[in-house]
């Protein structure tokens, strides 16, 4: 009887673990391709990414750090200065329908707009945008507003 009841607990872990694997795997879109995002440097603001990288005009930035399920590509700044920064872009959003994993991610044109430049905690001689607000032009994730606006990394 012993082994049978074993051989569930090892099925059931090795199951759990491969599920853990494929939702990390597949929680993020594929990254596009580009130019890589402009230096840093001390007379401009900066965005803070998940990792705690500033940077300057990027072409793409991740929105939902714990798990990737939204994430700005494409990005086209018009404008990145100490007033705010403006770009055209698209919010990649998965559905998790039936679940995250098995999710899948749709495209939504938005307009991006960064401001409230405050010293970075973290580097007090270093100016970060501390909110971001993202436009929907043309449809909009399920349960979001046409405007949404979130705060930034300090």
């Amino acid at each position: 009887m012993r082994g049978p009841v074993a051989g569930t607990a090892i099925t059931l872990a090795a199951a759990a673990l491969l599920t853990a694997a494929m939702t990390t795997a597949s929680a993020s879109p594929p990254s596009p391709t580009g130019t890589a995002p402009a230096p840093a440097t001390a007379s401009q603001p900066v965005l803070v990414d998940c990792l705690w990288n500033r940077t300057v005009r990027p072409d793409d930035f991740i929105l939902a750090c714990g798990d990737g399920n939204s994430r700005l590509t494409g990005l086209h700044w018009s404008q990145w200065g100490p007033d705010g920064a403006t770009a055209e872009g698209m919010n990649m959003v998965n559905d998790c329908k039936p679940y995250c994993a098995a999710g899948t991610f749709h495209a939504y044109p938005v307009t991006v707009r960064l401001d409230g430049p405050k010293p970075w905690k973290k580097h007090p001689g270093t100016q970060r945008f501390d909110r971001m607000s993202l436009t929907y032009e043309d449809g909009r994730p399920e349960g979001f507003q046409r405007v949404m606006v979130y705060p930034l990394w300090d």
